[in-house]
């Protein structure tokens, strides 16, 4: 059978009860994703990027870091509440399909570890609507990196506490919406590792939407993570988690 659509399955909802984990344990992003993202845009202080579907403004935090005036478009409260405030960014209530920011009013778009909740179609519409002519559109992926040992087994764990295979579709429904779309993209991908103390890493996996957080399939999660950081961990007490970090750029430009 096949799975519902991610944007069928409550997204603007299902984070409520895990922003605080989610704020404090999901991995960042290398700063070489970022200078892709932010590529031949000159004059940063004077750029201002809608980061939509920002969570708790993890990437609009490392935007806003580079003098960019940030929009963080994001329709959990619970998310914008678990935000660290940045002097430069300002969350608002929106979705992806509908951001309520004007026509024409930003320069970069930046969508980082949210467009497979969104509807493709209707969310590059609404992109395309909110971006000033030559403005640039930005996807942003954290995906696991198979070919590390602890996170091989931090998604064993994970598996065995959701009974199921895990999918990585996020890079698939970025370059299916770019294909329907017939936007060209450029991409590049980069190494990033985040280090976990052993509370850290029972933290990044409940900030997972699918995770339970109670009953005998969370204390075999909290077993399994047991073991993980007892095997893993460094000399000061963390593991690290390899990632693959990806990144997509485009113009909506090139297809007028």
């Amino acid at each position: 059978m096949t799975p519902p659509p991610r944007f069928e399955l409550q997204p603007t909802t299902r984070f409520a009860d895990r922003a605080s984990d989610y704020a404090l344990f999901r991995p960042s992003y290398p700063e070489e994703a970022i200078d892709a993202v932010l590529a031949s845009l000159s004059d940063h202080n004077g750029l201002v990027a809608a980061d939509i579907g920002a969570g708790t403004g993890i990437s609009s935090r490392l935007l806003a870091d580079r003098g960019l005036r940030v929009v963080a478009v994001e329709p959990n409260a619970a998310m914008r509440e678990s935000a660290e405030p940045h002097a430069r960014v300002t969350f608002v209530d929106g979705t992806g399909e509908a951001t309520g920011l004007a026509d024409a009013s930003v320069d970069l778009v930046l969508c980082a570890q949210a467009f497979h909740w969104f509807k493709p179609q209707e969310a590059l519409a609404e992109f395309r609507r909110i971006l000033k002519p030559r403005g640039r559109l930005a996807f942003l992926v954290n995906e696991r990196d198979n070919t590390d040992a602890a996170m091989q087994a931090y998604n064993a764990a994970i598996r065995a506490a959701t009974e199921r295979e895990l999918s990585e579709g996020m890079r698939a429904a970025i370059d299916e919406a770019l294909r329907a779309a017939s936007l060209e993209a450029t991409h590049a991908s980069f190494p990033y590792r985040q280090a976990l103390s052993r509370d850290g890493l029972v933290g990044r996996a409940r900030s997972a939407s699918y995770i339970p957080k109670e009953g005998p399939l969370y204390d075999r999660l909290l077993e399994d993570l047991e073991a993980l950081w007892g095997e893993y961990k460094g000399s000061e007490g963390f593991v690290t988690l390899g990632y693959r970090t990806w990144v997509w750029t485009a113009s909506f430009d090139a297809v007028d």
